[in-house]
């Protein structure tokens, strides 16, 4: 995950700072989101990075729970790397061709994959 942020980080500048060049906008117009909003069409990457820290951030906070709880069992490697993948599908999706339905539907059921991870979680410090 750390991997597909820092991606997602690099294609974030590459469009940007290729929409500044083409439309000529200086950096220090960008100095608020409000200007950026307003200046910027191309928000893809950007609003995908913003994305890395929300659900994620359950993921992550996850990965160290099972760590400490000792929780490496296949089920729980499977659910973890099929989050992994399905938010690397939502960033290809939202950074390239953005099509909603197709990126909701990789968001959809990396939510549905995070859920099961933790509830996995739930039935490990019940069981400990």
């Amino acid at each position: 995950m750390a991997g597909l942020t820092f991606l997602v980080w690099v294609r974030l500048y590459q469009l940007r700072l290729g929409e500044m060049a083409r439309k000529r906008i200086d950096a220090q117009a960008l100095a608020s989101v409000a200007d950026s909003v307003r200046l910027l069409v191309d928000t893809r990457a950007s609003d995908n990075f913003r994305n890395m820290f929300e659900l994620p951030v359950l993921f992550y906070a996850g990965v160290l729970l099972a760590a400490q709880l000792g929780v490496s069992d296949g089920v729980s490697l499977a659910l973890a790397w099929a989050f992994v993948a399905l938010r690397a599908v939502h960033s290809l999706v939202h950074c390239t061709f953005n099509h909603v339905m197709t990126r909701f539907v990789a968001y959809a059921l990396a939510t549905l994959v995070l859920i099961a991870f933790w509830v996995r979680l739930a039935l490990a410090m019940v069981a400990a």
